[in-house]
């Protein structure tokens, strides 16, 4: 399988607290991983340097074949908007937004033709099952709702990666089951690398790959091969 994710002797600091202790970890193209650990572990961590959102102290991420922790802001800007989606816990749609505004957006700041943009947010939008929340803004919506408006807009640029923080720990069972098999699907349809930092049990077992944090370091990885 070839590597979609390497991160090699990774160490991150922040004052005297030393979060992450020398991580290694590859993630196959396709491949669904789930990172656990308790609170503390260094779990966000390592998605925010993976996903480019911080950078390592020491050590190499490679991300789709670039070398992430080298480059230029503005092409850290770039290659996060073309390369990756990003879901977190609470959403952070724009309220002012419509749910198919929301999902565009990321597409306009990448400077792609507002055609095609609005064509692949109303294909997500029927794939996600909102077709007629289209003009809803945030407020408007349920939960369950928002998480997958928000899942849409992480997937309007076509990402090749995409990194999830405890995307369904707000929601309640019924959502959170929808929004785990979510992932899967999209996997299978898109073919996409996902990460998914989690404290639910149960999503991180249907993952292909369960990586156990504590400390700052990965104690142990098991492949489930369960979906």
């Amino acid at each position: 399988m070839e590597h979609m994710i390497e991160v090699r002797g990774v160490r991150k600091r922040y004052g005297s607290l030393e979060v992450l202790k020398g991580i290694d970890l590859t993630v196959g193209q396709g491949e669904v991983v789930s990172i656990v650990g308790a609170s503390g572990a260094g779990k966000t961590t390592l998605l925010q340097i993976i996903g480019t959102l911080s950078l390592p102290d020491a050590g190499t991420v490679t991300v789709a074949g670039q070398r992430v922790d080298t480059l230029s802001d503005r092409a850290l800007s770039r290659f996060r908007n073309t390369t990756l989606g990003f879901v977190f816990q609470f959403h952070h749609l724009l309220p002012e937004f419509s749910a198919f505004e929301n999902i565009c957006i990321p597409g306009y700041i990448g400077g792609r033709s507002r055609r095609v943009v609005e064509r692949h947010a109303r294909e997500l939008l029927s794939l996600m099952g909102l077709a007629n929340r289209a003009t809803h803004r945030p407020g408007e919506l349920s939960g369950g709702e928002q998480q997958r408006v928000a899942i849409a807009r992480a997937l309007i640029n076509s990402p090749s990666v995409l990194l999830a923080d405890e995307p369904s720990g707000n929601l309640d069972s019924v959502n959170r089951e929808e929004i785990h098999r979510l992932f899967f699907d999209l996997r299978n349809r898109f073919g996409q690398t996902t990460v998914i930092v989690t404290h639910d049990q149960n999503l991180a077992q249907m993952a292909d790959t369960r990586i156990t944090m504590r400390d700052g370091m990965i104690i142990g990885d098991s492949d489930q091969g369960n979906i």
